[in-house]
């Protein structure tokens, strides 16, 4: 477990491991010093010899004083790679994520994450910063009364470490035992926490259909399960400790014993025998603590693990190279792509967006729209074929270099909980006020901060709960206008706006599109009319392509869909006759 937690110490603080290994080996062995001095010095005092008990107290203060200096020396230099450990660790974790693909997200709770990146992360700090040192010394202290014990009688020192194999023995059967408990324990609080984000988030819904009781029953199954897993933790613990105390306290029996036996045969006095029983004590002492810092341990190396694991999860491979892009034209060449091994969603699909056209990607739900779009902004590499942006494979470019080519806006808009020009900003990150401003107005947000307390300074709330749907996505389409980039992949964003909202964000995508190269998932067919091409997709595959026109002309399956949904513009509420 310690040679895992090192794993995990960024390489500017490693060099202060050494160091925190030597403080915390220093300190333990002038403790054991310490303890071991009592013998000569309660031996001498009975003795009544004050110049050899001189002698052996102003030794023992010394080993007092060292474990003071050396004490000081491992929690300073604990804390400081603990403090920076901790910080890089969840930069690190948050660097990883964001290389991670998204695919990988989509079987993973937000409740999970948040355990390992927070909570994980927090464990392992205080492995480094506390425990370790508590551990090691519950380790090293022993062993050194016991390795000094030969210099006092060498049946003690054999007594005592006969007793440390059967203890480690008893410690790792517990250990097993807590690992499968903590492993469930940590399941079981995950789905809890993200049950939690989910009831809280729920309400709306589940207040409109009149059924506030109802979203709570995954909730309590998720916290009855985690009780439950609670609970068995305690009783797979409990169990293990209790034992574990059990034998440490009877190996001080047999220490007592024979040192009385020692005693009544006459092979030591009385005084240091004596000194020798408290002697013992304190190489019981620590292995008691070890018991109890067995758990804090355990959780410890759990966490560890989780950490390692999050981070061992495979990245998206990066270009290293620098590119210089071509015309913001984009390609694909016979694509095939599952989120799922032996699961296809697009396969061996081709075709190809001139620079400064647009062309419109429909088909029925399921047929792998949203996937192409995912693709040409690499948020998964293709199973097999090229996606090709600006006249460059798109895993032959460092992620800054496509990205800076592409202004992407989905239907689901994520707000940070910031201001509204913040949101914007991140479009451009050093925009000006006026350039911030200017795409305000182009994508009509200027309506919505008329009405705010702050203007473009107030705070959206998290995931912009203070905004409508309409107006989320005037800020997304703000964002992307202030980035400009010559590319816009547009998951068309007006299926499910009121026609006021709709107008108003159309107005924007005109805006963005204009002079650009545009890759638009349709959903509302009216809005695509007018593209270069449009590709019908069926089961992953371009079942037909062309103009509207000439789809319409066609009478296939673009045709059919387009009079069903003609049909479906035109619905209305018919009287009930009662």
């Amino acid at each position: 477990m310690i040679r895992k937690v090192l794993g995990l110490v960024p390489a500017e603080f490693a060099p202060l491991t050494p160091k925190l290994f030597a403080a915390i080996t220093a300190q333990a062995l002038s403790q054991a010093a310490a303890y071991l001095m009592l013998v000569p010095v309660l031996a001498a005092l009975l003795d009544h010899d004050l110049g050899r008990a001189w002698f052996w107290t102003l030794l023992m203060t010394a080993a007092v004083a060292g474990v003071a200096i050396f004490g000081y020396l491992q929690t300073v230099l604990g804390l400081r790679i603990a403090v920076g450990m901790q910080l890089r660790l969840q930069t690190r974790i948050g660097d990883h994520l964001n290389a991670l693909p998204l695919g990988w997200f989509e079987n993973q709770s937000a409740g999970k994450l948040s355990r390992i990146a927070v909570e994980n992360v927090r464990e392992i700090q205080g492995t480094v910063a506390y425990l370790l040192a508590k551990v090691l010394n519950s380790i090293l202290v022993p062993l050194g009364v016991a390795v000094g014990m030969l210099f006092i009688d060498w049946r003690i020192c054999v007594a005592m470490l006969l007793a440390a194999p059967v203890l480690f023995l008893v410690n790792t059967l517990a250990n097993r035992a807590y690992t499968g408990s903590d492993q469930r324990m940590h399941a079981a609080a995950s789905e809890a926490d993200s049950r939690v984000v989910e009831f809280a988030q729920a309400q709306p819904v589940l207040r409109a259909f009149g059924a506030p009781g109802t979203g709570g029953g995954a909730l309590d199954t998720a916290l009855d399960r985690q009780r439950s897993a609670m609970i068995r933790m305690v009783f797979t613990a409990v169990p293990g400790l209790i034992v574990f105390s059990l034998f440490v306290q009877a190996v001080f029996l047999v220490l007592t014993y024979v040192v009385v036996g020692l005693v009544t045969d006459g092979a030591v006095s009385a005084a240091a025998a004596i000194a020798l029983i408290a002697v013992s004590s304190r190489f019981i002492e620590p292995l008691n603590q070890a018991a109890q810092l067995g758990n804090g341990l355990r959780a410890a190396a759990s966490a560890v693990d989780r950490v390692s694991e999050l981070l061992a999860e495979p990245v998206l491979p990066e270009a290293t190279t620098p590119v210089t892009p071509g015309v913001a034209s984009v390609v694909f060449d016979d694509v095939s792509f599952g989120y799922r091994p032996g699961e296809p969603v697009v396969s061996g699909l081709s075709f190809s967006v001139p620079a400064g056209t647009t062309t419109a990607i429909v088909g029925p739900s399921g047929a792998g729209k949203t996937t192409l779009l995912r693709l040409a902004a690499r948020f998964y590499d293709a199973d097999s074929g090229r996606v090709v942006v600006g006249e460059h494979d798109v895993r032959d470019q460092p992620s800054e270099t496509l990205l800076n080519q592409l202004s992407l806006v989905f239907q689901n808009v994520y707000l940070f909980n910031r201001s509204v020009a913040d949101n914007i900003r991140i479009g451009k990150a050093d925009a000006t006020d006026a350039e911030v401003w200017r795409v305000a107005e182009a994508a009509r947000v200027d309506e919505i901060v008329e009405r705010l307390p702050d203007g473009l300074d107030t705070a959206v709330g998290e995931g912009g709960v203070s905004l409508s749907g309409g107006e989320r996505q005037r800020v997304s389409i703000a964002r992307a206008l202030l980035k400009d980039a010559p590319i816009v992949l547009l998951d068309e964003a007006t299926s499910a706006l009121d026609p006021h909202s709709e107008a108003v964000v159309v107005r924007g995508v005109h805006q963005l599109t204009k002079g650009k190269t545009v890759v638009v998932v349709a959903h509302r067919l009216a809005t695509i009319a007018h593209a270069d091409q449009i590709l019908f997709l069926d089961g992953g595959r371009i079942v037909e392509r062309g103009t509207h026109a000439e789809l319409l002309a066609m009478g296939g399956r673009y045709a059919d869909f387009w009079n069903e949904r003609s049909r479906a513009a035109g619905w209305r509420l018919e009287p009930v006759a009662v």
